[in-house]
């Protein structure tokens, strides 16, 4: 076990995991994300944990964040249960077809693909604006895409550790034709199932700090709700912008990534 799981809990270490977890939770309730684009960094940053520590405990945190992002949305009938469960069983297989390349392929390069892809979507979000009455319906097209986009989403997670909320709501809005509210909750539904398999698998190989991502998830739980209310009150291109810009943030993560890994 890393000693980052065993250092002393202090008031700074559970002050610094709630602060956290208020943000995520904001984020993702605002945006159907998982949260761990603003959680890994801050505890790698601020508590000093390994990072792959930081990514087990992010995904830990967001199970119960998730949950309740998930019944939020319910509320306003904005989640496709059976396409996010379609999703789901892709994005599992996808993240163990991503683990298995991860030591095959330069992430340099696929990070800047990343990169760009993140790019056309910002620029489609100003372009495209779905309707709030938009639907997911399935048809044999739709489940087809579904399979492919959760398997595209799993992979991208495996190998780079972005959230598939970053890849799935777009696409569900862009090419599917769903509104900004059903792609967040189905979104966020998608993600329970992987990221409870996730933390399993995590706990099993020590790589996550239970306190932290408790707390993290709790404090999370609290701000959801309100995230996914703001997203229903403000309207669809309102919404596209705030996720743009959210999205801006991502992209330049991933760059500086990128940059980092040439260098080495």
């Amino acid at each position: 076990m890393t000693d980052a799981v065993t250092r002393p809990r202090d008031a700074r270490y559970v002050i610094t995991c709630v602060l956290v977890g208020l943000a995520a939770g904001l984020l993702s309730g605002l945006f159907g994300v998982g949260g761990g684009t603003v959680i890994v960094p801050l505890l790698v940053l601020v508590l000093g944990m390994d990072q792959r520590l930081a990514a087990g405990t992010s995904l830990g945190a967001i199970v119960p964040t998730a949950t309740v992002g998930v019944i939020s949305y319910a509320v306003h009938d904005s989640v496709a249960w059976i396409p996010a469960l379609i999703l789901a069983l892709g994005a599992v297989v996808g993240a163990q077809i991503g683990t298995w390349l991860l030591p095959r392929i330069p992430l340099t390069a696929l990070r800047w693909g990343f990169v760009g892809f993140l790019g056309i979507v910002i620029v489609s979000l100003f372009l495209v604006v779905p309707s709030r009455a938009a639907d997911l319906p399935l048809t044999v097209v739709t489940v087809i895409g579904l399979i492919v986009l959760g398997l595209i989403t799993g992979v991208l997670a495996g190998l780079l550790g972005v959230g598939g909320g970053v890849v799935v709501v777009p696409v569900l809005m862009l090419l599917f034709g769903a509104s900004d509210l059903i792609a967040k909750g189905t979104s966020l539904l998608m993600m329970i199932p992987t990221a409870v398999s996730g933390t399993i698998g995590n706990i099993r190989r020590h790589n996550v700090d239970l306190v932290a991502a408790a707390l993290v998830g709790l404090a999370a739980c609290t701000t959801t709700a309100l995230g996914a209310w703001i997203a229903t009150v403000v309207d669809p291109f309102t919404g596209n912008i705030l996720f743009a810009a959210f999205l801006v943030v991502i992209a330049v993560q991933m760059a500086l990534k990128a940059i980092r890994g040439r260098r080495r």
